[in-house]
């Protein structure tokens, strides 16, 4: 190669540092399921750290009672009207309703951002135990039925009862993000960030979600036996 050749070639660009996440202040962000407690606790969080957020329910009027009881300027309405009004929607409600909340709300999650946290688990005498859909995992079956819409998957591990409890200042946890997208797992690393002490770290890609929501069947045996509302944290990144 000639020192001119050498002169041409254009200089490798830095790799982009992983913790340069972008602002999502501006987002309204609704959450399914939102009277639920992870629901709720969620709402309540990212309410309280200055997100604009909408609570959905089947029926409107229990959204709203819901958040009048959060403050922070929470709104209720019904699945469809926070799902129309927001850019991104985080769906938390029960396994048992996952696919037929999502079959119906197809048109107006449409160009959203999906953030799937629920956690298919069954429960025994033995305890909580892992169910897999036959997508592969909830966040697998959210992208399935919605093929217009974007899908991550994370806040899986949160204790709703920590969630909830407005005299905690901060939570000290990491939140496991999954997704096709990196953009899009970038804007739910940084909504993660907006609750003091909580942290979004990449995870994979969403068929990596399946092991990601089994895991929470691990923490039900962590917290009955420690007395605990145990979180995870990631070490060395």
């Amino acid at each position: 190669m000639t020192s001119t050749d050498s002169a041409q070639t254009p200089a490798k660009a830095p790799a982009k540092d992983p913790w340069d996440l972008p602002d999502v202040s501006g987002y309204v962000v609704g959450v399914l399921g939102g009277t639920g407690p992870q629901g709720k606790g969620l709402a309540y969080r990212l309410a309280r750290a200055g997100q604009k957020v909408i609570i959905g329910s089947r029926a409107a009027e229990r959204a709203q009672a819901a958040a009048a009881e959060l403050g922070h300027g929470v709104e209720g309405a019904d699945n469809a009207g926070t799902a129309r009004r927001s850019d991104i929607v985080i769906v938390a409600v029960p396994w048992e309703g996952h696919g037929d909340t999502l079959k119906a709300l197809r048109e107006e999650l449409a160009g959203k951002l999906v953030v799937d946290c629920v956690n298919p688990l069954g429960f025994d005498k033995k305890g909580a135990y892992p169910l897999k859909p036959e997508e592969g995992s909830a966040a697998e079956q959210a992208a399935a039925l919605l093929p217009d819409s974007r899908v991550a998957a994370a806040f899986h591990h949160l204790s709703a009862v920590l969630l909830q409890d407005p005299r905690i200042e901060q939570i000290d946890t990491d939140v496991m993000v999954l997704g096709e997208e990196r953009a899009d797992v970038e804007i739910v690393q940084a909504l993660a960030g907006r609750i003091p002490g909580m942290r979004g770290v990449f995870a994979g890609r969403l068929r990596n979600a399946h092991q990601v929501e089994s895991l929470v069947a691990n923490l039900i045996s962590v917290n009955r036996r420690y007395k605990a509302h145990a979180g995870l944290r990631v070490t060395d990144v």
